[in-house]
């Protein structure tokens, strides 16, 4: 799949492409060393605020070349890591926790083990946050219904 069409299929969809994030969908730009922010904006399906918020965070530090910010590979890889982080229900800060990891001894290993944990941790979390939704979808149907039949009682 071409950038293109991944950010044609961002913005018709709405929503990031987990393959595309986990890498497994293959990286036609993995020799490509540097990227301008409208590249990543295009290519992430995100807007130029948006990294820029990211930046103000310390998530991500580009070069700069006068004005132009020049995007390395590695801010790249942390701008995939950032949106999914966000996709699975991660605040930023959590993510650049999880980020940083990469940078201790050992760092690839740790960071792994360490995600591995927290993933499971917000696996459980989101299906107990499912289970509560579905109640309230529930409650919420048989309200309708029993609100509807006395609004149909009062008009008969």
């Amino acid at each position: 799949m071409t950038n293109v069409s991944m950010a044609e299929r961002l913005e018709e969809e709405g929503k990031v492409d987990i393959d595309f994030l986990l890498g497994i969908s293959g990286d036609p730009l993995a020799d490509k060393e540097t990227f301008r922010i409208g590249d990543l904006s295009h290519e992430f399906g995100v807007t130029l605020r948006t990294l820029r918020f990211y930046e103000d965070r310390g998530l991500l530090s580009p070069a700069r070349r006068g004005t132009t910010r020049l995007y390395s590979r590695k801010d790249r890889t942390r701008l995939r890591l950032i949106l999914l982080a966000k996709m699975l229900g991660f605040s930023l800060t959590e993510a650049k926790q999880l980020i940083e990891l990469y940078h201790q001894p050992n760092g690839k290993q740790k960071q792994m083990e360490v995600s591995l944990e927290r993933f499971e941790e917000q696996r459980h979390i989101l299906l107990e946050q499912k289970h509560e939704i579905e109640e309230s979808i529930s409650a919420m149907d048989k309200t309708i219904d029993y609100v509807r039949s006395q609004l149909n009682d009062l008009t008969e």
